[in-house]
This record gives structure tokens, C-alpha cells and sequence, in this order.
């Protein structure tokens, strides 16, 4: 099950809008909302969960505003959580700054943004380009609405509108990839690991079908073959539009893209990470008013720095801050993914062309120091 109503406050706790999904929650119910949430300040018990009798708050802050939601049933949490922070997205979309003074300035929006997101208590619609085809702040737009169903809403590919059309059709994708490495002052690395995601930005024609082939070490397995370098991704989550039953049983990753930018997939791999950027530091203090620090990076970067300080001597233990690096590589995937082939279908036949790039970026990149 999943939410009952949907509430925005002020900070006052004051309701500014609010849609009623499924009746089965008394809408003043949320009069309890804020006298909780003090309640809990003041204990230093802050919770995303409050409940009141039978009746249970999952709320966000953003900016000036609460977004609560209620519900009496076993909720799943996490799915509200997601649809509360992509209400902030979408609203983000229309008004460019989610606050009071926004949706006082577009209840009748508002309104309409609510009753297509959310249906029932089940989220429906969330994608703001496809949102955006057919609720507009123009009160004109707005009528047409009334009269004229979206293709959208009955197609079953609700993340991208049919019709179309490039004079020139391309894809380009992205690898990123982001190391976070912790290294101890011995210079051991203590942890590591690699966050990537595969972003697009699609310019394509009608209603392609796209394949993408990586060097999956699965896929490998599968098919007899493993010769090169091949990867092991865990953690893979995928944008809706790739076919999971496909890819669960032969991981071909097959799909219909949105139109414009969006991310495919997001991967982890947890292996040993040789640093790619390492650093020695040399702290040296001459006197309660005076400390040298030098850096150096490889055999080429060397900084030396002096600073002054307050002659006041503070009697408790300094802390050891580590050095936090940052660093962007291009052309280079330090776990060694590769993009085999993307293929594009489309029953037209025309011809378009995939561009790869590759990055490499510090993510939680920190070396330890000695003094």
C-alpha cells in the first residue's frame, strides 16, 4: 500500500494544499502533524516516521515547506520517500524554486500536477518532460487538458511521446565513473571502491529500440566467451525503460529511450583500487605562531606553504584532518568498462550514430597524514 493523502505546510505547520487519495484518513489528522515534530525537536528525537494512533507521518523538508504524507495501512516507505522527493523534482521543473510564495502563485497547477502524479495512493505519471506535454501554467493549455488525453498516458512506453523527429540522429553516451579511496597514513589503502553510471542525451527519431553491449563478465560467461578485460558490477540499477527480464536472462541491456538527457544505469563495482593521485605531506611547526606545510603530488607538483598563527595556545589535541583530492580524467574508465556496441532498431531503417565518452572522477578521495 502506499499513501493516503498528500500534504504541503509552512513552517507554522499551516496546510497550503493538500489532495485526499483514498478517504480512509481523516483529513484532520494533520493538526497532529506539527505538535509531534516539536515534540520530537525537543526530545533530539527527530524521526521520518511519526505516528499518531493508528495513523502514521512520512514526511521531507524542503525550503520553506513540509511535504508530508499519511497513511493507516503497511506502507512501503520507501516508495513514498521516492515519490515525496520526486514531487520536489517535478514542482522544481514548473516553478524553478519550490518555497510558499510558489505554490500560493499556482494552486490551480499544483492541483493538476496532483492528480496526475499520483493516483489513488500509487504514484502514476513522475516524469516532468511527459508531465510538461499537457499541463502547462498557461490557463489555455490548461483547458485543452481537460479534453485531450495525452498519448502518454495510454502508451505503454509512458517515458517518451511518439512523433518524434531529428533531421539528424544521434546518441551520445557517457561513463562516468567517480573512485572513492580512503588511504591511511602508512599509505595502505583501508577502503575502495567505484560508483558509475551510464548517462544519455538522446536525439533520435520515432520509437527506437536501443541495445547496449558492455564487457560484462556475466554476459562472457554465458556466451563461452572471455577473452579481454571484463567487469563485475553489483548494485546495477536501471532507468524504467530497460527490459529487466531480458536483461535478467541473457543481460542484454534492451530499451526505448527517453527523449533528451537521462540516466540509463548506475553500477558499483568493490574491488582494490590502486590510487590514481597520491600525495605526501610534511606538517612542520616552528613555534606556537608559525607552521610550514608542504605538499607533493608525484614527481611533478610541489607546494610549500606558511601560515601564521593566533600566539594563543589552545591546550586541546589538534585534530589530523586528512588531504580530500579532486581530480576529473577524461578518456579513461580505471575499472577498465568498455561500451562493446549500441545498437539502434528502428522501423524506419535510418542511420544514427552513437558517440561514447569516458570519465574518471574523484568521488570520497582522502589521504591520512602522519602529524
Amino acid at each position: 500500500m502506499s499513501a493516503s493523502a498528500i500534504f504541503v505546510l509552512d513552517l507554522k505547520g499551516k496546510v497550503l494544499i493538500c489532495r485526499n487519495y483514498k478517504g480512509d484518513v481523516d483529513m484532520a489528522e494533520i493538526d497532529h502533524f506539527m505538535s509531534l515534530l516539536m515534540q520530537h525537536e525537543e526530545e533530539g528525537l527527530i524521526c521520518p516516521v511519526m505516528a499518531h494512533g493508528n495513523v502514521h507521518f512520512m514526511w521531507i523538508k524542503h525550503s520553506n515547506l513540509y511535504l508530508v504524507a499519511t497513511t493507516n495501512k503497511n506502507s512501503n516507505a520507501s516508495l513514498v520517500y521516492s515519490f515525496l522527493y520526486k514531487l520536489v523534482e517535478v514542482f522544481t521543473e514548473y516553478f524553478k524554486e519550490l518555497e510558499e510564495e510558489s505554490i500560493q502563485d499556482n494552486f490551480v497547477v499544483v492541483y493538476e500536477l496532483l492528480d496526475e502524479l499520483m493516483d489513488f495512493g500509487f504514484p502514476q505519471t513522475t516524469d516532468s518532460k511527459i508531465l510538461q506535454e499537457y499541463i502547462t501554467q498557461e490557463g489555455a493549455k490548461l483547458e485543452v487538458a481537460k479534453t485531450k488525453v495525452p498519448t502518454t498516458v495510454t502508451n505503454a512506453v509512458s517515458w517518451r511521446s511518439e512523433g518524434i523527429k531529428y533531421k539528424k540522429n544521434e546518441v551520445f553516451i557517457d561513463v562516468i565513473e567517480s573512485i572513492n579511496v580512503l588511504v591511511n597514513a602508512n599509505g595502505s589503502v583501508m577502503s575502495s571502491d567505484i560508483v558509475g553510471s551510464i548517462k544519455l542525451k538522446t536525439m533520435l527519431s520515432g520509437m527506437p529500440e536501443l541495445r547496449l553491449g558492455l564487457n560484462d563478465r556475466v554476459l562472457f560467461a554465458l556466451t563461452g566467451r572471455d577473452k579481454g578485460k571484463t567487469v563485475v558490477m553489483e548494485d546495477v540499477k536501471f532507468h524504467q525503460c530497460v527490459r529487466l527480464s531480458r536483461f535478467e536472462s541473457d543481460r542484454t541491456i534492451s530499451f526505448i529511450p527517453p527523449d533528451g538527457e537521462s540516466e540509463l544505469m548506475s553500477y558499483r563495482i568493490n574491488t582494490h583500487v590502486k590510487p590514481l593521485i597520491w600525495i605526501e605531506s610534511v606538517i612542520e611547526k616552528f613555534s606556537h605562531s608559525r607552521v610550514e606545510i608542504m605538499v607533493k603530488g608525484g614527481k611533478e607538483f610541489l607546494m610549500r606553504a606558511h601560515f601564521g598563527l593566533p600566539s594563543v595556545e589552545n591546550d586541546e589535541a589538534e585534530g589530523k584532518p586528512p588531504i580530500t583530492v579532486k581530480f576529473e580524467i577524461p578518456y579513461f574508465t580505471v575499472s577498465g568498462i568498455q561500451v562493446r556496441y549500441m545498437k539502434i532498431i528502428e522501423k524506419s531503417g535510418y542511420q544514427a550514430l552513437p558517440w561514447v565518452r569516458y570519465i574518471t572522477q574523484s568521488g570520497d578521495y582522502q589521504l591520512r597524514t602522519n602529524v
